[in-house]
């Protein structure tokens, strides 16, 4: 019986070894502070209203040699088209000039007759008058460039030819659109934003943008806001300053707004986990995870912020917060 005794208080004395950690977390300070609030809308890249040209010829006529094509990037001065007058326009203008001859000739006889007594005063300025409006049509026409026969269309300053509506050999109406260059440095986003958020949005307010494909973010500024829907996307299109080559034309981006500052505990946002249970997060402490509830007032991409009883002296576990449970003993590694 004394043996039983003694092998049973034996046993008692010892105790359970403490469980190895499994889990491998990275650890971060946690830390208050702000971040932007953002807006998020999608659009495209495109020239400003004030930063594009459509190059047109006031004369019909025909391209007899297109130098561009969409998307190509010129300099000031580089040739773009070679256009030919329609010979009806050359017609005119040289109607113009032998009206204007016929008037100075016809302005000479009433002066000489007017020497003469032959001619009155008043059909001296009737002939002065048809001279002068003779003068003005061919100075109108040589503007428009109805006398010459042909004609080479240069690019006004430098930029990207981002449309080209016709073809080499096309016939084209007086006036008709030929191509539109944009300025280098003019090209914007255009996004349309959901009517529901664009009482948030100023002309001013930071930006950023970026392609669909990936990328870096692209800095920018709202720069201008419709005050009506867009008739076929109905939504409200903002256009989005943007570096000077930073996109290509037409390019699919996506943009956010700056709208206003969140504050509250800035945490990555892998750090938030969000499933089997109320949203928390975990710090350490004493070498194992602690669970915290927090209330997530926003969330991004790379950083959430949370409200809620974080202990600002213990670290916060970022990587592995998915993996591991409230008490449990975990290894780490600094982040």
């Amino acid at each position: 019986m004394c043996l039983l005794l003694l092998a049973g208080c034996g046993s008692s004395t010892k105790s359970d070894p403490a469980p190895t950690p499994q889990a491998l977390v990275s650890l971060q300070k946690v830390e208050r502070g702000s971040t932007p609030e953002w807006i998020t809308a999608y659009g495209s890249a495109a020239p400003a209203i004030s930063g594009s040209e459509t190059i047109s010829v006031p004369q019909p006529g025909q391209v007899s040699r297109l130098a561009v094509t969409p998307g190509s990037t010129v300099h000031a001065g580089q040739v773009l088209a070679v256009f030919t007058t329609d010979p009806s326009s050359l017609n005119t203008y040289q109607q113009a000039v032998t009206t204007l001859s016929t008037a100075q000739k016809q302005r000479g006889t009433t002066a000489q007759l007017l020497t003469q007594q032959l001619a009155t005063r008043d059909q001296l300025v009737q002939a002065d008058k048809a001279v002068a409006d003779a003068q003005t049509a061919v100075v109108a026409l040589q503007r428009s460039g109805a006398g010459q026969s042909t004609r080479t269309l240069t690019a006004p300053f430098s930029g990207v030819v981002t449309n080209v509506t016709v073809a080499q050999g096309d016939r084209t109406q007086a006036g008709a659109p030929l191509a539109t260059l944009a300025r280098t440095g003019s090209i914007i986003a255009t996004i349309g934003l959901d009517p529901a958020k664009a009482s948030r949005v100023r002309v001013g307010q930071q930006a950023r943008v970026a392609r669909l494909n990936g990328g870096p973010s692209i800095p920018g500024r709202v720069i201008r806001m419709d005050g009506v829907l867009n008739p076929k996307t109905h939504l409200i299109d903002v256009d989005l300053s943007l570096p000077a080559g930073a996109v290509l034309p037409n390019e699919a981006l996506k943009g956010d707004i700056a709208v206003g500052a969140v504050t509250g505990w800035i945490v990555p946002h892998s750090a938030v986990v969000t499933a089997n249970g109320p949203t928390s997060i975990f710090q350490l402490v004493a070498g194992k995870a602690h669970l915290v509830k927090v209330n997530l007032v926003l969330a991004g991409d790379q950083v959430d912020v949370v409200e809620g009883p974080l202990l600002p002296n213990k670290s916060l576990i970022v990587d592995g917060a998915y993996q591991v449970t409230d008490g449990e003993p975990v290894r780490w590694v600094a982040r």
